[in-house]
């Protein structure tokens, strides 16, 4: 049952992921990403991950496609999507992407990192507490310079899609 749930939840996941680059408007690869962040929450519900699912879902749902529905609406998409970023055809891209995914595929498959070994099951409580202590003790500096560089992000955003008044 859970097999066919993750065949599910991972088969929707890479359709809208390929929605993502094939989409030629922006708004539409937007909500496609964020169909794609839900995918993956639920993927983590299945996985017994329940507090990577809510942050999947508040931060990468909620903030981060809140913050590009933003700046997609703030920029001049007519404009944006008349120019073309690859001058001539795509076939180099496309086998660059080819064969980054057989390499991907063939250290998947070498690999013995993701055998079928079951996890050390924890009591929710303890394994909550653990994460939180170990984000907010030791990796206090890294999750603070991401706050910043989100900021940055969010700035900068606003200022280059600001309309220049003169």
């Amino acid at each position: 049952m859970d097999q066919g749930f993750f065949l599910l939840f991972a088969t929707v996941s890479v359709i809208a992921a390929l929605t993502v680059v094939l989409a030629r408007n922006p708004v539409h690869s937007a909500l496609a990403l964020m169909a794609c962040f839900l995918q993956i929450s639920a993927i983590f519900v299945l996985l017994e991950a329940p507090l990577l699912a809510v942050i999947q879902i508040f931060v990468y749902v909620g903030a981060i496609m809140v913050l590009f529905l933003f700046v997609i609406m703030m920029i001049d998409v007519r404009e944006a999507v008349s120019q073309r970023f690859l001058p001539g055809g795509n076939l180099p891209a496309l086998v660059l992407l080819v064969l980054l995914g057989v390499e991907m595929l063939a250290l998947v498959l070498r690999s013995d990192r993701f055998s079928r070994t079951e996890p050390v099951a924890m009591r929710g409580g303890d394994q909550i507490r653990q994460l939180s202590t170990t984000l907010f003790a030791d990796y206090l500096l890294p999750f603070e310079a991401a706050s910043v560089i989100l900021l940055a992000a969010l700035v900068g955003a606003i200022v280059l899609a600001r309309k220049e008044s003169g």
